[in-house]
């Protein structure tokens, strides 16, 4: 005990109800008396009889409860709140099992029914709290298992998605037996010699992977291969395996079981915490509430399972791989439930990018490493057999690959389909019609080196007309032709090797500009990077154009001819804010990379409604206090105080609701807070305070407000209109690789409806404007235009300048004109796959292959 803290109170030193709640309130001070709040948060939730999810120590019965002496506390009340001061107090949390049994012993001592109270002597035999008592995994038998929602939960959701995936990957069930050893160059990883010992003479493979690594003492495990071995699949398949018996017993096996979750490891930021990492993970691929994830990584009860090491660094690399080298660190800081052993962990990374960690002295501690083999032959004949059985209409082709494979060149056919990912290539192509005896000859002179070089080549080749005959389109009208489709491939492939050149010579490249994610919002370099550029500073120029004219009209207060009437400042003051509004405009279509909106679009009806209602009640009141400004500034010449309310409210509201759905979309982690939002745009919200200023300045004018009043409405219009610009930046965020889960494309078609949603309830306080000197038509006839101009000028840059892009990109013959379509049926087709909010190459080999030869510094459209 140090620095005058208070012993923890024994719960079996009561003899009443009383001495109980006492010891309660004890254990409270005892953890350094925890706000309410954070004992909440702590506590956790609990499942109401009817299924709701409520909070296990809500602030008022936690108050309520400490207070009432008289009334013994229930005992989910009692776990959840001893847990949590526990937790507070950093009581080591493999011994907090042990310290709830002796509350639920005292407890039940202290019940009305219960047996007779233990003598104080009997009671003094019990073990005392320091005392370590058995793991949580071990509980007594006649205790039955508890379901934890949150681990059933994510189990379910895993099994659904590595399904999904493992299907795409593979085009059905059929996976090649590939079989895995230690690696040759033996431990950099300081692992056991005799963890690996036990499995050298193994031929372990997909279906035995669960068990192998559940016999590793460590738990952790890294996997190396050569691109295309299968380490993905591989990875995959221990996931779906691991998390089959937890789906099983809908969350509550015995013990405490760990639900394995696939990570992409080119997701993680240099410098982010891993534990912080993968609660987001969880957040934002799984649907968690930040408080599961967060408990369920704190508890151990999730496994990573990292795949991807070697996709952090660029390639090829120009120096020692940092980001992979940081996340090992961060991995080799990642301990178990205990805090004195390393946590269980799973990573994958290809061979090379592992020499280069090896070659730095980076690598998993106290991990088991196991090498992905080469295909043997009967591997590859099983796999062959598994997919074209006997009286398959391919069975044929089946016998002359296995031919092949014993002929004279089978060597080299056997190097050439070494790799889960030739054979896939191999099958495809065979099942579109072509001739395997074809695909397989090798040439008597070439050596095996060359000859298997020049049937992998062969392979790769065959593969996208393949894909494309197999993949008819179905809904969208003429099938695509093979030569089409490489075309649009290959400059696709281009332009994610300028993108990689791009984030190479940039500091701070913006999120998703990397060597092998397509987003759709950063494709419009490919119709010529100074041409769109051109274009767009054109298309915003004449938006903002159009609004300023629709608000001269709607203002009515100046005619043509009013500014060579005399020195009217007013006059003047107005055209100055809309040339600077303008000229605002034209600047941020000339922005290098706009961003789209964060958020999602799969978000619950009544959590939108509840979002819009929130957003009504907090801003009404404000267009309220905004109108009854007007109304003093004005001195009521132009408007009476009733308008005022109503205006101030109407406006208000409708601003409020816009925010309030669009912040319902944002969860978890994807906060965006003020200093951030105002760096990130400060052009942009001088925009929105312009427009601030021009829209409260018309009613001065016609109330004839003198020089003071004047500035003062203009000045709190600037503020009010820049506050609301930061608010709906806040609201909306920004773009990430991770936001966005249902569609890639999410993000960019939410851009304009959010920009001219904004703008037209900006478009709402311009018509109140307007009513006050024109007739309510033209009035609304204004503000749409006004409004939706300015939406798209403003808050749909991202949109505009990719539709521009992708316009003359289609132009140009470089992609087609349903860009969308095609993106879609290439997934479809296994050409492409969806990784979270961006597109991918089904494999980097194929990316490889398909990028055009020579260096491409500049944008994949020229000028």
């Amino acid at each position: 005990m140090t620095g005058g803290r208070p012993g923890r109170p024994d719960p079996l030193e009561a003899d009443t109800v009383a001495d109980f709640v006492g010891s309660l309130v004890r254990l409270r001070r005892w953890a350094g008396e925890p706000p309410l709040s954070r004992l909440r948060s702590l506590g956790g939730q609990t499942v109401t009889p009817d299924g709701v999810k409520v909070d296990a120590l809500p602030k008022s019965t936690t108050s309520h409860v400490l207070r009432q002496t008289d009334r013994l506390p229930r005992w989910d009340f009692v776990k959840a709140f001893v847990t949590a001061c526990l937790r507070y107090g950093d009581h080591p949390d493999e011994l907090i099992p042990a310290e709830l049994e002796r509350w639920r012993s005292a407890r039940t001592a202290l019940a009305p029914d219960a047996p007779p109270q233990r003598p104080a002597a009997e009671r003094a035999l019990l073990p005392e709290p320091d005392v370590p008592a058995p793991p949580e995994s071990a509980p007594p038998e006649s205790a039955p298992p508890e379901t934890d929602p949150a681990v059933a939960l994510l189990a379910r959701r895993v099994a659904r998605e590595e399904d999904r995936t493992r299907k795409g990957l593979l085009g059905g069930y059929t996976v090649a037996q590939i079989s895995f050893g230690p690696d040759a160059a033996g431990h950099d990883e300081t692992a056991a010699h005799d963890e690996t010992a036990a499995h050298d003479e193994t031929e372990d493979g997909p279906h035995s992977i669960d068990r192998f690594f559940a016999g590793l003492p460590s738990q952790r495990l890294m996997v190396v291969g050569d691109p295309g071995a299968g380490k993905t699949v591989l990875a995959i398949e221990l996931v779906l395996r691991l998390v089959e018996p937890i789906v099983a017993a809908d969350g509550r096996p015995g013990g405490r079981p760990m639900v394995p979750v696939l990570l992409d490891a080119a997701r993680w930021r240099l410098g982010s915490p891993f534990e912080t990492w993968l609660a987001e993970r969880l957040v934002h691929e799984y649907g968690l509430t930040a408080e599961e994830a967060t408990r369920l990584v704190r508890d151990r009860r999730v496994l990573p399972v990292v795949d991807g090491l070697d996709e952090l660094d660029p390639d090829p690399s120009t120096g020692p791989p940092r980001q992979a080298i940081g996340l090992l660190a961060e991995l080799n800081l990642y301990s178990d439930l205990s805090g004195r052993h390393p946590g269980p962990v799973v990573v994958t990374c290809r061979s090379d990018r592992h020499r280069e960690l090896a070659a730095a002295r980076a690598g998993l501690d106290d991990a088991t490493r196991i090498h992905l083999r080469d295909l043997t032959r009967d591997q590859i004949g099983a796999y062959l057999h598994a997919r074209w059985p006997d009286g398959d209409p391919c069975e044929a082709h089946r016998d002359a690959v296995l031919a092949a494979l014993d002929g004279p060149p089978g060597t080299a056919v056997r190097i050439a389909l070494a790799t889960p990912w030739r054979l896939l290539l191999l099958a495809t192509a065979v099942e579109s019609g072509a001739d395997p005896c074809e695909l397989l000859r090798a040439e008597p002179d070439d050596g095996i080196g060359e000859a298997a070089a020049v049937i992998a080549r062969r392979l790769l080749d065959a593969y996208v007309p393949a894909a494309t005959r197999l993949a008819p389109r179905t809904a969208h009208g003429a099938p695509y032709r093979p030569e089409q489709v490489r075309s649009w491939l290959e400059n696709l492939a281009g332009h994610l090797r300028w993108q990689a050149d791009c984030a190479a010579g940039t500091k701070r490249p913006v999120p998703g500009l990397t060597g092998i994610d397509i987003v759709p919002h950063l494709l419009w370099p490919l119709g010529g990077r100074h041409r769109v550029l051109a274009l767009h500073a054109l298309c915003g120029a004449a938006l903002a154009t159009l609004a300023m004219l629709a608000f001269w009209t709607g203002s009515a207060v100046d005619r043509p001819g009013s500014l060579r009437g005399g020195p009217d400042v007013g006059a003047w003051l107005t055209l100055a804010l809309m040339v600077s509004w303008v000229d605002i405009a034209t600047g941020l279509s000339l922005s290098p990379w706009p961003t789209a909106t964060g958020g999602r679009s799969d978000v619950p009806l009544r959590r939108r409604l509840m979002g819009g209602l929130v957003g009504v009640l907090a801003a009404g009141p404000v267009g309220v206090l905004g109108g009854l400004a007007g109304f003093l500034l004005t001195r009521g010449e132009v408007f009476g105080p009733v308008f005022a309310v109503a205006a101030g409210a109407a406006g208000g509201a409708a601003l409020g609701a816009v925010i309030g759905v669009t912040a319902a979309g944002r969860q978890g982690t994807e906060r965006v807070t003020v200093s951030e939002a105002v760096r990130a745009e400060p052009v942009t919200l001088l925009g929105f305070g312009l427009c601030g200023a021009l829209t409260g300045l018309p009613p001065l004018r016609l109330a004839g407000a003198g020089p003071l009043a004047l500035v003062a409405g203009v000045a709190g219009a600037f503020a009010l209109a820049f506050a609301l610009g930061v608010v709906f930046k806040i609201a909306t965020g920004g773009w990430s690789k991770e936001t966005e889960l249902a569609h890639p494309r999410e993000a960019l078609h939410r851009n304009p409806t959010l920009g001219v949603a904004f703008g037209l309830t900006g478009g709402v306080a311009a018509f109140l404007v307007f009513v006050q000197n024109q007739d309510v038509w033209t009035s609304l006839a204004c503000a749409l235009a006004g409004g939706v101009a300015f939406g798209l000028a403003f808050g749909a840059v991202a949109w505009c300048r990719t539709m521009l892009g992708l316009v003359v990109a289609a132009a140009r013959g470089l992609l087609p004109l349903r860009l969308w379509t095609f993106l879609d049926w290439a997934c479809e087709a296994r050409l492409l796959r969806v990784s979270g909010a961006t597109y991918q190459f089904r494999h980097r080999e194929l990316q490889e292959y398909l990028t055009p030869p020579g260096p491409h510094r500049r944008a994949p459209g020229g000028r």
